[in-house]
């Protein structure tokens, strides 16, 4: 008798245990339906141009794409997969400087254009904008910073596909893109030239056509 009321014992526990867990699955999921009905009640007062607003994609060319300095890579394929850029004013300003100065470069060339002019921007020494830095001494002879400001040539955008191309770099440099290329230059010059204070600024780079430079740093005798 003993052991019949064990063994009944025993199998009245096991099958509280298995009983359980389906009650509280059961519980689950009569409360999940009862959200549900909520959330399908609470979208059926949604007009149905708003519901196909809110879930359309925009297109390809609207999307944001994920611009950060660690996936650049520097050639052509890389930002012919990336969107149109655009931006402010000094997206604008650093997009005709390149276009006008690095077009005909490389990728790595433009983005080095690019650097030079944004580390200007951080020196103490120069205007400490974007356009500042691009349009000093602009209108005076022998004083501007960048030949295209100053060659008395009209600032026309001929070739549209370079200009999306040079844009795309200057969205980098302009949020805050790292400069790795030239070693913090903030001069440079063509191959075909060789200015007074190219012997006297040490080298950091050559690429492409250019060969960049940084400005010695101040000290109390100069």
């Amino acid at each position: 008798m003993r052991n019949l009321l064990g063994t009944v014992l025993k199998t009245t526990a096991a099958l509280f245990v298995f009983a359980a867990p389906l009650h509280a699955d059961q519980l689950i999921t009569s409360r999940l339906d009862a959200l549900l009905g909520q959330e399908r009640q609470s979208l059926s007062v949604v007009p149905d141009v708003r519901m196909t607003a809110l879930t359309t994609l925009p297109p390809v060319s609207e999307r944001q794409v994920q611009t950060s300095p660690a996936g650049l890579t520097y050639d052509r394929a890389f930002l012919a997969a990336l969107p149109t850029a655009s931006g402010g004013p000094a997206w604008k300003c650093l997009s005709e400087a390149l276009y006008f100065e690095a077009r005909g470069e490389s990728v790595k060339g433009m983005f080095a254009v690019a650097e030079v002019i944004m580390n200007r921007v951080d020196n103490s020494r120069y205007p400490n904008t974007v356009c500042g830095v691009i349009n000093q001494g602009t209108g005076r002879k022998f004083g501007c910073q960048f030949t295209y400001t100053c060659d008395g040539k009209p600032e026309v955008v001929s070739e549209p596909a370079a200009f999306v191309r040079v844009g795309k770099v200057a969205k980098f440099l302009v949020d805050g893109a790292e400069r790795p290329l030239t070693s913090g230059a903030t001069h440079y010059h063509t191959k075909a030239v060789n200015p007074s204070w190219a012997s006297r600024f040490p080298r950091t780079a050559t690429i492409g056509v250019h060969h960049f430079y940084r400005q010695p740093t101040r000290t109390a005798s100069n």
